[in-house]
């Protein structure tokens, strides 16, 4: 079992930066891969992007590659998306989520197990 908590979201100018956390607990939560994706209303969950247990490798939606970086922190539980150069279009709810079992980096939202409650970001023009 693995619970996810995020945090950072807000409110932000186009070209401004903003860094999410995911703070997690269970003790596969350091085995896991793990991604972040977002949702706006009316529209399917979108891959942002996704990171391996080690941090070693990651996977990155064509939309956000060099501008988003995602890494994580096993000793402390957490999982970073560092957002920079934001623009309108990255408005979203974003969310991260857990894979403890397959150790591929998908982009496909059915393959995470484990979700938090999301975080609010809104980039304005």
């Amino acid at each position: 079992q693995v619970q996810l908590v995020e945090s950072g979201g807000g409110l932000v100018q186009a070209g401004g930066s903003l860094r999410l956390s995911c703070a997690g607990s269970g003790r596969t939560f350091s085995s896991a891969v793990m991604g972040w994706f977002r949702q706006t209303p009316g529209k399917e969950r979108e891959f942002v992007a996704a990171i391996s247990w080690s941090g070693d490798s990651t996977n990155y939606a064509d939309s956000v590659k060099g501008r988003f970086t995602i890494s994580r922190d096993n000793a402390t539980n957490t999982v970073y998306l560092q957002m920079n150069s934001l623009k309108p279009e990255d408005t979203a709810v974003y969310y991260c989520a857990a894979d403890p079992y397959s150790g591929n980096l998908y982009g496909n939202a059915y393959r995470y197990n484990y979700w938090g409650q999301g975080t609010q970001v809104t980039v304005s023009s």
